[in-house]
């Protein structure tokens, strides 16, 4: 077999792979759609998790189960099946021994509604992988505190910010401002039927919340009527042009990760009392997200730009760093 691993900083390989054997507590997963994520490309610009440590990639996946150990309840060979990477032992695709970009993954001390979950009957393999990525982004929503007539503008619309996009108008929330600097990605977003999805290179992102989420007084100054902002892009300047225009009591959840310290005005949140916060990962987002799988299936197909097949994943890769791309899917037909 194969699998995708980190040798250093920029350097990311195919390499021959055999797997280890499973034990009475693990099953085997021959993979079916695994999808690439920003994290990954994170991981291959720093060099490994940690830098200089060989890394196994790949954790947003789905396939049928191949082999349960003699210890393992409730997971049958033929199963179709969802990997949490988050609650297997060593963090699948993120830092340990194992990554889902091979043909068939060790899940260790795999548990059924834990590490393994169940993909529901007529959702297809690509679908169901993306319920990890569409955890991320609903935990972030749920960070938000936001709740139907509240004002929400979301900073990048990559797969991250479009599945915050899409929990954010099926909660019933109507004006949702989406800002992006590809048009490719803002098409999608409007295609997810936000209020406005705008460049902010093109447009002067104060005067245009003004004009849709309108102005508040606030301690002597006057401040857009946005009551929640996301981040899910990562430009330095959001967290300072939020501040500033924040009303009182706004919020702003980051979930883009930074790499690099930054500076912001906190005089200026005096007057506001605002809350800043941060989202990672999904703690107890995806039994939920499984659940709207069926109902929401089409619009998240329509979020999967590209999918290539194994044998071009690196071509993949180079994909999904480009800001044209949405969600880049990698399938194992010949598995």
């Amino acid at each position: 077999m194969e699998l995708l691993k980190i040798h250093g900083a920029g350097d990311v390989r195919v390499d021959e792979y055999e797997r280890p054997a499973a034990g009475p507590k693990d099953v085997v997963v021959q993979m079916k759609s695994v999808g690439i994520c920003g994290s990954d490309l994170s991981y291959i610009k720093m060099g490994g998790i940690p830098p200089g440590v060989e890394t196994a990639l790949g954790h947003e996946g789905a396939g049928e189960v191949i082999e349960v150990g003699g210890e393992v309840t409730g997971i049958a060979v033929g199963d179709a099946v969802i990997v949490n990477p988050m609650m297997t032992p060593g963090n699948i695709g993120s830092g340990g021994p194992e990554g889902a970009f091979t043909q068939e993954l060790l899940v260790r001390e795999a548990r059924l509604g834990d590490s393994i979950l169940p993909i529901p009957e007529g959702i297809s393999y690509d679908v169901a992988a993306m319920c990890e990525p569409l955890a991320v982004a609903m935990h972030g929503v749920n960070r938000a505190e936001v709740k139907p007539g509240d004002k929400v503008v979301v900073f990048g619309c990559g797969p991250i910010g479009l599945g915050m996009l899409l929990w954010l108008v099926d909660r019933g929330i109507e004006d949702v401002v989406a800002f992006d600097l590809a048009e490719e990605r803002l098409e999608r977003a409007r295609a997810l039927g936000v209020q406005a999805a705008l460049n902010p290179a093109q447009v002067d992102v104060r005067a245009e919340l003004a004009r849709l989420h309108g102005e508040v007084p606030s301690y002597g100054r006057v401040g857009v009527g946005t009551d929640a902002y996301i981040d899910a892009a990562g430009a330095p300047s959001i967290l300072t042009d939020v501040i500033m225009m924040a009303k009182l009591h706004a919020r702003l959840v980051i979930t883009a990760a930074y790499m690099k310290p930054i500076e912001f005005p906190v005089g200026r949140m005096l007057t506001s009392e605002m809350t800043i916060t941060t989202a990672v990962g999904y703690p107890t987002e995806m039994p939920e997200v499984i659940a709207a799988m069926p109902r929401l299936q089409d619009k998240i197909a329509a979020m999967i730009s590209h999918k290539l097949p194994f044998g071009n994943v690196l071509e993949g890769l180079q994909i999904a760093a480009t800001p044209q791309s949405a969600k880049v899917m990698i399938g194992f037909e010949d598995a």
